[in-house]
């Protein structure tokens, strides 16, 4: 029998559509992502084209897809402005992103241009996001305008597949040329609450062994709620969600959470809501349980 390979994550997907549904959409002049559109596949690209026209189509199967890409734009633009800020804020030579996803900030952060950036992800997330790359580089699917996708605007970038359920993170970044003793920007983004605590605890304690005086951390986590909970039960019972097999597995409070960083040598200076953030912006987003449980923390080495 021919052993399966894991999928990709969907998750990834979700995110990416909801930064293209967005992309000049909303917070003029702090929130542009051209690049995202470009890592869709052509079916991918239909719901966010209805949801940038504001036409909802029928079918509540396709609606369920339209509306998840829309919540998504809601949540993706806030989150992606925090961190974007927070990384512009402290640039070094090194940023690691782990779990990377379909992250498109090294194509489009000028602020990166002397800046190595590290992509970690899962094997089977990253072998799909290579292909998408290549796939826009090329210009091999249809896009409107038939031109191919930018280089890279960071120095480079170094994909490095790591599973953090058992693989040994400072090992893979070895591996791959990062220096410990060269200040380090980590975005952590995205991934915290599909960690177990084991899981999350491990992974802080592989960056903290590579972190240099004059690092910094960047990591989106997700606090609890009864009434989240009970709706990503729902979608999974339903089978509404097309990441309704990748459950959240760990939640954190502010206070714990900066107890945890605080134990592997890291400082919050600052730890904001989405929803904060989106107000902030002035974003037209509704008070969705995303956007009051999702937060951005900033920690510093010290």
């Amino acid at each position: 029998m021919t052993e399966r390979r894991p999928a990709a994550s969907r998750t990834a997907v979700l995110v990416c559509q909801g930064r293209a549904a967005g992309d000049g959409r909303a917070a003029e002049g702090r929130f542009v992502d051209p690049m995202a559109v470009r890592l869709l596949r052509a079916a991918e690209r239909d719901p966010v084209d209805a949801v940038r026209a504001g036409t909802p189509p029928e079918g509540w199967r396709a609606r369920m897809t339209y509306e998840s890409v829309r919540a998504g734009a809601e949540i993706a633009v806030p989150r992606t402005v925090a961190v974007d800020e927070a990384l512009c804020a402290r640039t070094t030579g090194q940023l690691v992103i782990l779990g990377a996803g379909l992250d498109t900030r090294a194509w489009r952060l000028s602020a990166l241009a002397r800046t190595t950036v590290w992509e970690v992800d899962h094997p089977a997330s990253q072998r799909d996001k290579r292909a998408r790359l290549a796939d826009a580089v090329r210009g091999r699917e249809e896009d409107g305008n038939g031109t191919a996708g930018p280089p890279a605007l960071a120095r480079s970038v170094r994909f490095t597949p790591v599973d953090f359920a058992v693989d040994d993170l400072g090992a893979a970044l070895e591996a791959a040329g990062h220096d410990p003793v060269e200040p380090t920007t980590w975005l952590w983004e995205g991934v915290v609450p599909y960690l177990t605590p084991e899981e999350v605890c491990a992974t802080l304690a592989a960056l903290a062994a590579r972190t240099a005086p004059g690092s910094a951390l960047v990591v989106n986590y997700q606090t609890p709620s009864l009434k989240a909970a009970a709706g990503r039960r729902l979608s999974r019972v339903l089978g509404s969600s097309v990441t309704a097999g990748e459950p959240w597995r760990s939640l954190w409070r502010p206070r714990r959470m900066a107890a945890l960083l605080a134990a592997h040598g890291l400082r919050v200076v600052r730890d904001s809501s989405l929803l904060d953030v989106a107000r902030e912006l002035g974003a037209p987003a509704r008070e969705r349980t995303s956007l009051r449980t999702g937060r951005v923390a900033v920690a510093e080495s010290r």
